[in-house]
């Protein structure tokens, strides 16, 4: 897969730079986690925003299998500690609520729900895409609950077109307001939902099955444009 030639579209109407986005780390090395409520929504979200705004940035960006702190907040990832997941099989993009979001390549809706519960995906949207003859599929999630009204399977997408928007919490799983995308090759049967965090004893499944969503979010640490 030659993924220079793809031309995405930007995921925000805009590319995203260091003029714009700051990365942002979730990692255990991030002691200043230590000193937040992350089972309180709105404490999270005001950690995070504050980062943005005392940066002066529209978005924070990060994730790609990264190995995460912030999972024990959701019996959704605590499972046995062999089972734990904690590595980020997607881009977090976190913005304020309700930014649009358009398709990065054209394609069609593959399946779309509602994943409720505490730190799940709320909203989410996975599209269907053809590149070079393969089947590529894109999962968008933490969204509106409005976004899935007016959906039908099947239904073309094409690059540029607004598909959804960032959700705002509880609805969008009750995350501090963010865009998670990932990419998979495969989704195993799964409609609506696929994991967005792998246990280490199945990092390298997932490193085969999900690629770098860089491809696509094409964040340019190196452009201080606005």
């Amino acid at each position: 897969m030659n993924w220079k030639n793809l031309k995405p579209s930007p995921l925000f109407g805009e590319s995203l730079n260091s003029g714009n986005t700051l990365k942002l780390d979730f990692s255990p090395l991030n002691s200043s986690l230590d000193q937040v409520d992350l089972g309180n929504t709105a404490a999270f979200s005001s950690f995070v925003f504050g980062q943005l705004e005392r940066a002066g940035k529209t978005y924070g960006i990060g994730g790609y299998l990264e190995k995460r702190a912030i999972y024990r907040r959701s019996e959704v990832f605590a499972t046995a500690e062999a089972d734990f997941r904690n590595i980020h099989l997607g881009v977090d993009i976190w913005t304020m609520a309700e930014i649009p979001i358009f398709a990065p390549l054209s394609g069609k809706i593959h399946s779309f729900q509602n994943n409720e519960g505490f730190g799940n995906y709320g909203p989410t949207i996975i599209l269907e895409h053809e590149v070079e003859g393969k089947k590529l599929y894109s999962l968008f999630g933490h969204l509106c609950l409005t976004d899935l009204d007016s959906l039908a399977i099947g239904q073309e997408v094409k690059a540029g077109e607004l598909l959804c928007h960032v959700g705002p919490f509880p609805e969008n799983g009750d995350w501090p307001p963010h865009l998670h995308f990932q990419l998979m090759w495969d989704l195993g049967g799964n409609w609506g939902d696929y994991p967005g965090v792998a246990a280490e004893k199945d990092l390298e499944f997932y490193k085969e099955n999900c690629p770098d969503p860089n491809w696509i979010v094409r964040f340019d640490s190196k452009n201080k444009s606005r």
